[in-house]
């Protein structure tokens, strides 16, 4: 373990990576300018209530006749220690032009400020505002999903999770898009089908130990659901959209997991994006579009199941 492992020093450099980023991010996004500049539709910021910290999001209705479509929340990724959101606007909008469904793309709390089990508690509070309130925010908070890329992905589980337990709100299906999903094995261990994948191993400890110090601590089922150490029962867990990529250290994880949720006939699609390394969708426009529409199509399918034939 490098110095890196330490607590406080992870802490330290995840706060140094927020400073960093927050300007970065904003100029990376300028240079790429609007990825998908057709998929207009109309947003808004609201404020979520929690009982972590209030949670800003920004709100993608689509253009259309419903007066009411069906929801989708979003997380974004970033180790569960950068702040992001801004990165998903592409995502967003396209799961808001073909998908047909409002989009609430959540700014969470992170660490090192709001450590585990903070982001997961208040993720699943964001859900289940969201379901209750759609009457007056103008959506079908019945028609519920939830999904998210990289650690956004992990909490989107984890929501997924907490529903399962705690009886609702009722999701219709979880999207889980290169999630990290063991912590419990560090991110050295994790091979990758590449000689040098984007994900670092130092990377991994500065993130792991910034979100959840303790090492006995992360083989929480919020937090590692695809290490062997978690054997609850999953039956009636949300279904799930799981893709991972095949470059990725990650990937692993994904695998095992998709197994999982195999087993409780919670898997409705495992998709593995060929030549595809962590984070592709930020730099391959392509690959993200065919990747989008997958999604897109299945979350169709799941707040919109087809009528059955007389």
């Amino acid at each position: 373990m490098s110095v890196l492992g330490t607590p406080w020093v992870a802490a330290a450099a995840a706060r140094t990576m927020q400073a960093l980023a927050a300007g970065a991010l904003s100029v990376a996004a300028r240079r790429r300018g609007p990825v998908f500049p057709k998929f207009a539709g109309t947003t808004r910021e609201i404020t979520v209530p929690t009982s972590i910290a209030p949670a800003r999001a920004v709100v993608y209705r689509p253009c259309g006749p419903d007066p009411t479509p069906p929801v989708h929340v979003n997380f974004h990724g970033g180790g569960y220690v950068m702040r992001g959101i801004g990165l998903d606007d592409p995502l967003c909008r396209y799961m808001a032009a073909e998908a047909g469904v409002v989009v609430v793309n959540v700014d969470y709390a992170v660490a090192p400020q709001h450590r585990f089990p903070e982001p997961p508690r208040q993720a699943f509070e964001v859900i289940r505002w969201v379901a209750e309130h759609g009457a007056r925010q103008g959506w079908d908070g019945a028609r519920l999903t939830v999904g998210g890329q990289s650690a956004g992905g992990g909490l989107a589980a984890a929501v997924a999770r907490q529903a399962l337990e705690q009886g609702g709100p009722e999701i219709a299906l979880q999207v889980l898009h290169y999630a990290p999903l063991d912590l419990v094995t560090p991110a050295k261990e994790k091979r990758a089908a590449i000689a040098r994948p984007m994900l670092r191993p130092w990377m991994g400890e500065i993130f792991d130990n910034a979100y959840v110090p303790d090492p006995a601590v992360r083989a929480d089922r919020l937090v590692s659901p695809a290490h062997p150490g978690d054997t609850d029962d999953l039956t009636g867990i949300a279904p799930a959209l799981l893709l991972t990529c095949e470059y990725d250290r990650l990937r692993a994880d994904g695998e095992r997991y998709a197994q999982r949720l195999g087993q409780v006939g919670a898997l409705v699609q495992h998709h593995d994006v060929a030549g595809a390394d962590h984070a592709y969708d930020m730099r391959d426009t392509e690959k993200a579009r065919r990747t989008y529409a997958l999604i897109a199509h299945r979350i169709d399918q799941a707040v919109r199941p087809p009528t059955p034939d007389p």
